[in-house]
């Protein structure tokens, strides 16, 4: 008889084989990667699919390379990983509570953006940033979406990568986050620290610069994107090639809400559609939610 193991349990049986005692842990939220708090341990387990091991390898070896070297990234836990637990695999973060005050601003991430790009070239073997190339996998391998919407995001993710290929890159390419956003920021006392490492390429800057702009979506303001840009020291919003990256990470955000639907979320099966229709209704103004 096949077992299905759950993420839980992959998490449970990654910490004792690390040798930290699962007891304590909790469930704090699941997207794209399920997250859980080992509280005795002050650990944060990241259980992602099995398929994204090489990529987890390098955020781990990259952000020990960054913490060694000063820079605020979210710092792995001491011990050997990831861990691999069919279909999943495990990872251990450094646990940073955050207080009542609210997330960090958008103009931190400008900072923490403009010291990592000055960084220089990390000892890591980075893979080249490839726009929407996970997208494909999630909407071929779809058991929710209708055949009229998958129809619709692959002709549409084919526009998008024929603009991309047209456009130029002012600030020219190297390492970068590849999710930078303000919401993968973290409070660390007063300072900032910048996590979740999934995504890090080797690819044009202006990558780490459009996705704070995706989220007036989500009610970013224009004083928060005016602190961002000055924080940064440039201003992407004066290069044509900023919608079509804005556009670009509209449909990249759509890849866990439908893996989420597939797998029965209701509530993610409802966002999912309705980002779908304001998008095929060429609606750049709609705000979404961020379930």
């Amino acid at each position: 008889m096949t077992m299905t193991v759950s993420a839980e349990s992959a998490a449970r049986m990654a910490c004792r084989a690390s040798g930290m005692a699962e007891r304590s842990l909790v469930p704090l939220h699941h997207h794209a990667t399920s997250v859980f708090l080992l509280a005795a341990e002050g650990v944060v387990v990241r259980v992602s699919p099995v398929s994204q091991q090489r990529r987890l390898a390098t955020a781990v070896a990259l952000t020990r390379w960054l913490v060694a070297n000063h820079f605020p990234a979210t710092e792995p836990a001491d011990v050997a990983q990831p861990v691999a637990y069919e279909p999943y695999v495990v990872t251990f973060w450094r646990h940073y509570p955050q207080p009542a005050r609210g997330a960090p601003p958008a103009g931190r991430l400008g900072d923490l953006l403009r010291t990592l790009h000055s960084l220089s070239s990390p000892p890591v073997t980075l893979p080249r940033y490839q726009p929407l190339a996970s997208l494909k996998t999630a909407v071929e391998s779809s058991t929710y979406l209708a055949p009229d919407q998958r129809a619709w995001l692959m002709e549409r993710r084919q526009e998008l990568l024929h603009a991309y290929g047209e456009l130029d890159f002012p600030l020219g390419h190297g390492h970068i986050h590849g999710d930078a956003y303000p919401g993968n920021t973290l409070w660390d006392d007063q300072d900032v620290r910048l996590g979740d490492w999934d995504e890090v390429a080797f690819g044009p800057r202006e990558i780490d610069l459009a996705n704070t702009f995706q989220g007036v979506r989500f009610g970013r303001s224009a004083g928060e994107l005016d602190d961002f840009s000055e924080r940064y020291g440039h201003d992407i919003r004066q290069w044509s090639g900023l919608s079509a990256l804005c556009e670009i990470r509209d449909l990249h955000t759509l890849g866990s809400f439908i893996r989420r639907a597939d797998q029965g979320d209701a509530a993610a099966a409802q966002q999912l559609s309705y980002r779908i229709e304001t998008l095929r209704n060429a609606d750049a103004q709609a705000q979404w939610g961020a379930t």
